[in-house]
């Protein structure tokens, strides 16, 4: 199979545990870069809290907030944001459990508290600017995604009690909060068909909990060498870890480079 496209997580997969490009991941993504080959990140992330790795690696087309903000080469193409009522109901209960929440938009974020250590440590492991303090940031704006902070035994809590709104763990302190069905596929189905690539023709990589979804929406699924464990029965292949030259190597698998 000739892929036309390839999509990318950053977060253990482009980047490394200290939140660094690897050498030859840079070199391998250059050589990529040499193809007609669509190269898009795919991340949870917002566009915000990438955008230096971005330009670093010269790419400019993004699936963002693990599927709900798309954007190629500077075009907005989908939206999907957190419905107003769905928002109200998690403020208040996350309330009820004195578990804060950070609140993403499009152009930057805010929490409704500055001091909290499950917020601070889950957003300074991103390596990122703090968000700024505003409770109600989520009345005012578009909101694609949030963070919940609590930790996994206090999940039960919020099982069955959130219709219409989807947890997904992503640190031991933080889930994110998306539209229910929302994913990185739903980001990925609207950049194919913008582009008019078939599904057979685009490849993902991946190594997070939040990535089965992406993985099996494309032809070819890698996963990295360092995925989560449930993540790799979801995979076509698995590749070396981020820091041995996994980008590279599944690159070379898929017959890209």
């Amino acid at each position: 199979m000739s892929y036309k496209i390839v999509f990318f997580d950053i977060d253990g997969t482009l980047v490394n545990e200290e939140k660094q490009i690897p050498r030859d991941t840079i070199d391998a993504l250059r050589e990529l870069s040499k193809t007609d080959v669509e190269v898009v990140i795919a991340t949870g992330r917002a566009p915000y809290f990438f955008k230096s790795i971005a330009e670093q690696l010269g790419i400019n087309s993004f699936i963002s907030l693990n599927g709900a903000y798309v954007v190629h080469q500077g075009r907005v193409l989908f939206e999907r944001p957190i419905p107003r009522e769905r928002l109200e109901a998690l403020v208040v209960q996350a309330g009820q459990h004195g578990h804060p929440l950070v609140f993403e938009g499009g152009e930057t974020y805010y929490a409704d508290t500055d001091s909290h250590p499950h917020m601070l440590n889950s957003v300074n492991s991103l390596k990122v600017e703090l968000p700024g303090h505003d409770p109600e940031y989520w009345q005012k704006t578009s909101i694609y995604q949030a963070f919940l902070h609590c930790e996994a035994h206090e999940e039960e809590l919020y099982a069955e009690s959130l219709p219409g709104l989807r947890l997904v763990r992503w640190h031991k302190t933080a889930m994110d909060v998306l539209p229910e069905g929302g994913s990185k596929a739903l980001g990925i189905e609207a950049m194919l068909q913008h582009l008019g690539i078939a599904v057979e023709e685009a490849a993902a990589f991946g190594d997070g909990l939040n990535d089965k979804e992406m993985l099996a929406a494309v032809g070819l699924g890698i996963a990295m060498g360092n995925s989560h464990p449930e993540l790799i029965p979801h995979a076509d292949y698995v590749t070396a870890h981020v820091d041995e030259g996994g980008i590279r190597q599944g690159l070379k698998h898929a017959g890209l480079i």
